[in-house]
Formats: structure tokens, C-alpha cells, sequence
């Protein structure tokens, strides 16, 4: 793989014709790009019918079952983008690029990036089914029969754990000893700083009243480098509001950056890019409710995508704001935020007046900002309705604010949990296993006392995307009580290009990764949120399809409804983040693109 980032464009395209001579000779003396077109077609057809035909027994010698697959794969993904009708929904042409690099017009050259080149190479390959590297990772092993073939294969599960464990040993958990000792340093710092005491950090009214949210502040407590100080800069003059809790302030490397607490600072130090993104699209009136929120709310407060489930959003603030957070178009700092008893009241009269619903999501803003008092007032509204078998509530207090999960709130919580008949369950957000300290096993110790499940939902970014990084976090999740429950790709909004990641990612840390994992850790399920109409699952065809690549090396995706069995929906149309591009983002972070090398394959 490496070889193919440090090729120059012109280079790439060399390479790519000194691989498949038979195919530029096909478009270059095609007299018409419709002739092109349909012989590039039958070209395609030829390979599938060879490897698939009835007569094709042939190849099982030469060619594995499993290459053959990743062929008939290529081949599906090659006739999508080749397509006239793609064509027209995306606004481009893959094929009109690649019959322009075949008859060496140098505009077609000049008009594609590295990252289409490479799409189309790894495409060929894998339609010959010689995708180098691929068959390295898959290759049959033959086991003797018995005991001794056993032996053999305990072995190889063996190499297959340690590729897991030898990545482990270069991270490390919010649990280890040495970060643990850091961490009280700094802590020691911001109380001091604060003027404050131990029992003013166990108080977690005290977190919310010296919430960090200047950069001065900041600046006193820890050390930031020249590109988030100019990030946070760019905040204050775009009245772009972040916030940091004590506790959580506490998890960053005093001293400046690094690999323990890089994931922690990308998500609450904005960066430049995201800085001026948002700018730019309020300056330019750009709706920033990506989800189509404001199209699935029925009812002042309420969200619903699905059937037997709605939202319910009291609270427009959090203790600390994420960068990439879906919902920054209506978030609010803590000295704006409001909430309207009247308007929580209506939202529950309404769920009320719906026996559809069966459960309820109280998220927001997060609702652990709030009171006990209005948590119970608003919770004990929600129990009296009697279709209502299950209370989430969707909170980030555990990873930003653990002391919020105090006495009070674990009365409250058993009060209406009853064993049977009504759930009150969490919904949290850890994004890295650096996250998970002793403080966050305490409060985990007491919600599980108390009989209370909790869940995970994790947003696959850039910045815990690297080999084996999310393994860990399900494995460190799961020892402190809390179940993986959803992975989240990474939403195509502008605001958030820092964090993308694309969609093969996912789908490869899944197969290759994730599968390595027993199956009561790797419990959640990898998703796409489709706006307006909800997750979609990142593992099969039948959900979500490649159809065009653009001049950029972006894969253009086409998402299915998740209804698309009940009622014919109409279909939504993302471009992904380019793998190559990427790709080279890891090799400038000291990643093997190597090690990433099958991600060409998952679609």
C-alpha cells in the first residue's frame, strides 16, 4: 500500500495501464464513449461468467472461493459507477474520467486526483481477482485431522490475538497507574487554581458553576499547542461557544498534546477548519440541522424516526459541548440555556396521547444538567403513562462529569426502575478507552447496584479510528458495566471534516478487528444515520450500495430506508471521505498504511 501513496499522479496512471493494457486497448479504440461503455460492460460480464459460470470448477485450484468473491464484489461495484443512470444522480462521471486517462488526454489526467487512481487500480485488481495483499490476510490453511490439526489451529488463533494484543500494549486506559497519577496532578492544579477542595470536586454543582469556557482560563491550566490556541481563537471571534468540565480538563496532558489525549482534546478544542466551516455556513444561511430534526418533530421537543420510540429533548445545553455533536445547530452554552416546564409538559401529554409508543429517549442537551428535582418531575410524568415500558436517558455526564451520578440521582432512579414492568436505563457516549477512569467505575459501580444497564454509543472518528483502538475501548467498556451498544460513522457534515472517516473503515474494523472480540464485547452494531429516516447498518448490500466514485477519489454511497420493506422510500445519496486521502492522514500520524491495506475491499 505504501508504494502507492508516494506514486506521483502521472505515475499511478502509468501504472495503472502497464496492469491492465487490455483495458485501455478496449476504451482507447472504442470509436464512441456509449461504444466504450458497452464493451467495457461485456469486458466486466466476461470475468464474472468465467469465475461464476456452470462450468467454472476450474478455477478452485487456481483461484480461491474467497478471491472469486472479492471478484464478483469488484465486479458489482465497477458496473454501478460505470452506470449512465449514476451518472445523472450524482452530477459526474467515473467512466467518462477513465476513457479520458485511456486515450491519454492530459485534461482527464489533470482532472483526477491520486485517490481516483488508486479506486480504480484496487476496482481491477480485484476483478482479476489478484487484489495483492487481500489473499495474504485470507489464505487457506490446510489443518491435519485430529488432535495435532487442532494444535495448528489454536496456533493460528493465537497469531490472530496477538496482532490484538501487541496494539494493546501501545494504549493506554484511563485505569493506568501512571495517567491515574497525572491526572490527580492536574486535578490538584485546577482546584488549586479554583481556590476549591476535594469535597467541592466530589459536588458535581461545582463542575457546572466553573465550567471552562475562555481560552485565558485554559491557558492557566494547561498547555496548548499553536494550532488550538488558534482554533479556540478563531471560537471566540465566530462567537462559536466550547465548554470543558473541571473533571474532564483533568484528562488532558498538562504538558501539552499527546497519544494519551489527543481523542479527548479533538473533541472539545475546535479546530481552525471547524471553526471556519461554521462560519461560513451561517454567513451563508446553510441549514445545520443535517438530521432533518426540524422534519421529524411532531410535536415541540419531540424527534421521531422510528415506530415504538421517540426523543425527548427538556434541556438545550450540556456540561460540555462536543465538537462534533449532530445536534450544535440548537446547542447552547450553560449561560443561555433554557428550559420551558410548559413545553416538557406538552411533549409528555402528547407521548401520552400516543400508545404507539413504547419507549421513551430523554436526551438533548444532556438532561443530567438538570436538577434531581426537575429530572424527577419530568421522569415521574413519563412513568404515570402506561404504554411506556422503557425510560432512556441519554447522557455524556459519566465521561464528563462522573460526580453527577450521586446519591439523589441513584434514589430517583430506583423509584421509578421496577423490575418488570418500566426500564430506566442509561444511554452514554464514551469515545476512548482513555476515557474510562477509576471516577467513571464508581459511578458505573452505583447505577449497576442499583440495577441499572447501561450503553454505549461510540462515533467512529479519525481520532479513535486506528488498529484495534475501538476493541479496546468495547473490552475496557465492558469491565466497567457499561454494554457497546451502537458505533456511529461519522456524519458528512462540513463542520466536521476533521473527524470523517470512511465508511470501509468501519466496515473493516468490524470484520478484521471487532470479529476477533468474544461476542458478549463487540455487542454493538455499526450504523449510518440517514437523516430524516434513521440508522441504517453498515454490513449488507441490501442497506447501502457504491455507486460512483468522483474526480477526487470519494466514494458516492446510495442509502436504503431501513423501511424500504414496508413502503417504497426514496433512497439517500452521501459521498464518503476518500480512503487514499485518508490513508495518508495515518502515514503523517506514524500509522503502517500497511496495516490498513483491505479497506480498498469493504463497501
Amino acid at each position: 500500500m505504501k508504494q502507492f501513496l508516494k506514486m506521483s499522479k502521472r505515475e499511478l496512471a502509468e501504472y495503472l495501464w502497464e496492469e491492465n493494457p487490455d483495458v485501455k486497448r478496449l476504451l482507447k479504440f472504442s470509436k464512441v464513449l456509449r461504444e466504450a461503455h458497452n464493451n467495457f460492460f461485456s469486458y466486466l460480464n466476461y470475468y464474472e461468467r468465467s469465475y461464476f459460470n456452470i462450468h467454472s470448477e476450474h478455477y478452485s485450484d487456481d483461484i480461491s472461493i474467497v478471491e472469486r468473491n472479492n471478484a464478483k464484489e469488484c465486479i458489482r461495484v465497477m458496473k454501478n459507477i460505470i452506470r449512465t443512470e449514476n451518472d445523472k444522480i450524482t452530477g459526474g462521471s467515473a467512466f467518462e474520467l477513465l476513457f479520458g486517462l485511456a486515450c491519454d488526454d492530459e485534461k482527464a489526467l489533470a482532472a483526477v486526483s491520486e485517490g481516483f487512481l488508486c479506486e480504480i487500480i484496487f476496482l481491477l485488481k480485484g476483478v482479476k481477482a489478484r487484489s495483492e495483499g487481500y489473499l495474504d490476510y485470507v489464505r487457506p490453511v490446510e489443518y491435519e485431522e485430529g488432535r495435532e490439526g487442532a494444535l495448528m489451529r489454536s496456533a493460528t488463533l493465537d497469531s490472530y490475538s496477538k496482532m490484538m494484543f501487541d496494539r494493546f500494549k501501545k494504549y493506554k486506559t484511563g485505569m493506568a497507574p501512571e495517567l491515574v497519577r497525572a491526572r490527580k496532578k492536574l486535578k490538584a492544579k485546577i482546584l488549586a487554581y479554583f481556590n476549591a477542595g476535594e469535597s467541592d470536586w466530589r459536588d458535581y454543582r461545582w463542575h457546572l458553576k466553573h465550567v471552562i469556557n475562555d481560552l485565558e482560563t485554559l491557558e492557566n491550566l494547561v498547555c496548548l499547542s499553536a494550532d488550538e490556541r488558534e482554533g479556540l481563537k478563531l471560537a471566540r471571534k465566530y462567537g462559536i461557544a466550547f465548554q470543558i468540565t473541571p473533571y474532564y480538563l483533568s484528562l488532558f496532558n498538562e504538558k501539552g498534546r499527546c497519544e494519551a489525549d489527543t481523542s479527548i482534546r479533538a473533541q472539545v478544542l475546535h479546530s481552525k477548519n471547524y471553526c471556519r466551516n461554521i462560519y461560513k455556513s451561517r454567513k451563508t444561511g446553510m441549514d445545520m440541522d443535517f438530521m432533518g430534526e426540524k422534519s421529524t418533530s411532531p410535536a415541540d421537543l419531540i424527534t421521531r424516526r422510528y415506530a415504538q420510540i421517540v426523543i425527548l429533548k427538556p434541556y438545550d445545553s450540556c456540561p460540555q459541548i462536543c465538537t462534533y455533536c449532530q445536534r450544535n445547530w440548537e446547542i447552547t452554552d450553560l449561560k443561555s440555556a433554557k428550559t420551558t416546564r410548559e413545553k416538557v409538559r406538552g411533549a409528555i401529554e402528547w407521548i401520552a396521547a400516543n400508545p404507539s409508543i413504547y419507549e421513551v429517549l430523554l436526551t438533548g442537551g444532556d438532561p443530567l444538567t438538570l436538577s434531581n428535582a426537575a429530572l424527577d418531575e419530568i421522569i415521574g410524568g413519563l412513568s404515570k403513562i402506561k404504554h411506556l415500558v422503557r425510560i432512556r436517558i441519554g447522557t455524556r455526564t459519566l465521561v464528563t462529569m462522573p460526580q453527577r451520578i450521586d446519591d439523589g440521582f441513584i434514589e430517583l432512579l430506583k423509584k421509578y426502575h421496577k423490575w418488570g414492568r418500566r426500564e430506566i436505563c442509561i444511554m452514554t457516549h464514551f469515545q476512548h478507552f482513555s476515557e474510562v477512569t477509576p471516577e467513571v467505575l464508581a459511578a458505573c459501580e452505583k447505577l449497576k447496584y442499583a440495577g441499572v444497564n447501561i450503553y454505549n454509543q461510540q462515533v467512529f472518528t479519525y481520532f479513535n479510528s486506528k488498529k484495534y483502538e475501538t476493541c479496546l475501548l468495547r473490552k475496557t467498556l465492558k469491565l466497567t458495566g457499561i454494554d457497546p451498544y451502537y458505533t456511529f460513522n461519522t456524519k458528512g457534515k462540513n463542520e466536521t471534516a476533521d473527524f470523517r472517516v470512511p465508511v470501509p473503515r468501519l466496515e473493516q474494523e468490524r470484520k478484521e478487528e471487532a470479529r476477533l472480540l468474544p461476542g458478549i464485547v463487540r455487542t454493538d452494531e455499526p450504523v449510518f444515520n440517514v437523516p430524516k429516516i434513521g440508522k441504517s447498518h453498515l454490513r449488507a448490500w441490501q442497506d447501502h450500495e457504491p455507486i460512483m466514485i468522483t474526480a477526487a477519489g470519494e466514494r458516492i454511497y446510495r442509502f436504503f430506508p431501513w423501511e424500504s420493506r414496508f413502503a417504497a422510500r426514496d433512497a439517500y445519496i452521501y459521498k464518503d471521505v476518500s480512503i487514499y486521502d485518508y490513508l495518508r492522514r495515518l502515514e503523517a500520524d506514524g500509522e503502517d498504511p500497511d496495516d490498513y491495506k483491505t479497506i480498498w475491499y469493504y463497501f
